[in-house]
């Protein structure tokens, strides 16, 4: 039998753990048939050869906690991303909102929260661009809004009102008055709930365009970490219909805390009618947690209160007591809790209402998820690997960026500074590691992570010597928590996650050998082609579809 691709003309990393290679690979009916000598002699008259062109081929990457359509959608509005001060995000919004007299609502997503004092961003700063229109914008993190007043009128934030629950309006200076920043969901979901909504169909060809992002970027599957009741349509459509879409995906419906016993009831129906819908493309085996929220909003989880507000340990989104009871709940119905947690107190209260879950339930390959621990406190570190946790990390947060130096450091101060994505640390321990982007909050590319994680230093290389050096991992490691990491968290490490005879082939070919490229250049290696189970996704030079060529 010939092979239907034969991979030859470079380096083949299978990913496993003796960093062996190969010279070669073949592919038949979508799996892996073959590596080395052996995939040479597979080539037959009707086979495709692929030349790796001195080039490497690897295990494709997994994302173990990304936002794909909400990424897609804030693709759309203000382009805000890019812009370096306050001005030229106001300068933005003022060129958009005149280009676009139709839109009712300015919105944009993802600009810097260090880009203002403390991260506190004023009202009138928008007002003086627009002042008779709602605007929104969303910083990279999520966690925080700037709105202008007429934002704040339309959701009914004045001086006379109180702080939502799970959330914080925060008030002008020596008074009661919004000042025009508001954090976390409580305070953001009222303002957010008056936008109107995109259509079905935008949603969906936002799905596609995040989905062709990720492929360009070698990755083959996606952990969409947070999934509400109206995304599962939009990821069935999606992958169901047109061209389908270039990833696997598992969703991870959100429960949040409020009437969370009713809506657990349907997660069950949704898993089976997502799973029936796009068998092999699709799973839903997870279910998402907020444990807290960020350190630089001050809204992180803390054991001991911040530096710089001494009377706040932050704002933990469930009672510790309540969010054990839930991860019990859906831990019983066979699925995986997913727990967003970044202050080390927010870490403990994930990690005991796992174990209350291994008690109650009994011991069983349950995989949960921390995603995130930005923080954790000593005590807990060997918890992960004892109750068998899989640490999801972002790995490319772990610079010391104007976020960690202007925001995070001045607030949890320097002996939990240095207690940050302890990336060395938990490998050390024995614990599991999956890497994941939490895109749109920072690039979705995994390279970006990987150059990062082996030299813990920014892009433009400081500190010298990278920043807690003794969190540094090797390239080939981290490479694995991209690949056979996310594997693991996806339950499929049998079947993806390296590159040997009968498992998928999903592969990325990259320009260069990423373990014998300079760490300073991995971030920039170019991704030349990417497969899911043997189809190609990504050609390099071949540009993905875009909002505009779709018009």
């Amino acid at each position: 039998m010939h092979a239907d691709i034969v991979f030859t003309g470079g380096t083949v990393r299978t990913g496993d753990t003796d960093a062996r290679c190969h010279e070669a690979l073949a592919v038949t009916d979508g799996r892996i048939s073959a590596v080395g000598a052996e995939a040479l002699a597979l080539r037959g008259p009707r086979t495709a050869v692929v030349d790796l062109e001195g080039g490497a081929l690897l295990p494709a990457f997994g994302d173990g906690h990304a936002h794909p359509v909400l990424g897609g959608l804030g693709l759309r509005g203000v382009p805000v991303r890019e812009c370096a001060s306050v001005e030229e995000i106001v300068d933005a919004v003022r060129r958009w909102a005149e280009t676009h007299p139709e839109a009712e609502w300015i919105t944009g997503d993802g600009f810097d929260p260090w880009l203002a004092p403390h991260g506190l961003f004023d009202a009138r700063w928008l007002d003086a661009a627009v002042p008779h229109r709602p605007v929104l914008l969303r910083t990279s993190d999520h966690h925080t809004a700037w709105v202008n007043s007429e934002a704040l009128r339309r959701a009914g934030y004045t001086a006379a009102g109180a702080d939502p629950a799970g959330g914080q309006i925060v008030r002008r200076d020596g008074g009661d008055q919004p000042l025009g920043t508001l954090r976390e969901f409580g305070a953001l979901n009222p303002v957010l709930s008056l936008v109107p909504t995109p259509s079905r169909a935008a949603h969906v060809d936002a799905l596609r365009e995040a989905a062709a992002r990720f492929a360009a970027a070698g990755v083959t599957w996606v952990q969409d970490a947070l999934v509400t009741p109206d995304l599962v349509d939009v990821w069935i459509t999606a992958a169901t219909t047109g061209p389908g879409l270039p990833v696997r995906a598992d969703l991870c419906f959100l429960l949040e805390p409020g009437g969370w016993r009713e809506r657990i009831e349907r997660f069950t129906s949704d898993r089976e009618r997502i799973e029936s819908a796009a068998p092999g493309l699709l799973t839903a085996r997870s279910v998402k947690f907020f444990a807290d929220g960020v350190i630089e909003a001050g809204t992180a989880a803390l054991l001991e209160p911040y530096t710089d507000c001494p009377h706040s340990h932050g704002m933990a989104t469930w009672a510790p007591a309540e969010l054990a009871e839930a991860v019990v709940a859906v831990d019983a119905l066979g699925f995986r809790p997913h727990v967003h947690a970044i202050g080390d107190g927010a870490v403990r209260s994930a990690l005991d209402a796992i174990e209350k879950a291994d008690r109650t339930n009994g011991a069983r390959d349950r995989r949960p998820v921390i995603a995130h621990a930005e923080l954790i406190d000593p005590a807990d570190l060997p918890r992960f690997k004892a109750l068998g946790v899989i640490a999801n990390l972002q790995p490319l947060w772990a610079q010391c960026d104007p976020l960690m130096t202007k925001l995070i450091l001045p607030r949890i101060g320097e002996e939990r500074g240095r207690r940050q994505y302890q990336i060395g640390s938990l490998l050390a321990s024995d614990a599991r590691v999956a890497f994941g982007s939490d895109w749109p909050v920072t690039a979705h590319e995994p390279l970006r992570g990987i150059a990062t994680a082996v030299t813990r230093q920014t892009p433009e290389g400081t500190p010298e010597g990278g920043w807690l050096p003794e969190e540094r991992i090797d390239t080939a490691t981290a490479c694995a928590a991209y690949s056979a990491g996310c594997a693991h968290q996806a339950f499929e490490e049998k079947d993806w996650g390296a590159l040997r005879p009968g498992m998928r082939a999903d592969l990325v070919h990259l320009a260069a050998d990423p373990v014998t490229t300079a760490p300073a250049e991995l971030a920039h290696l170019p991704v030349l082609g990417t497969w899911l189970a043997g189809r190609r996704t990504h050609e390099a030079g071949i540009s993905t579809p875009s909002r505009a060529a779709r018009g």
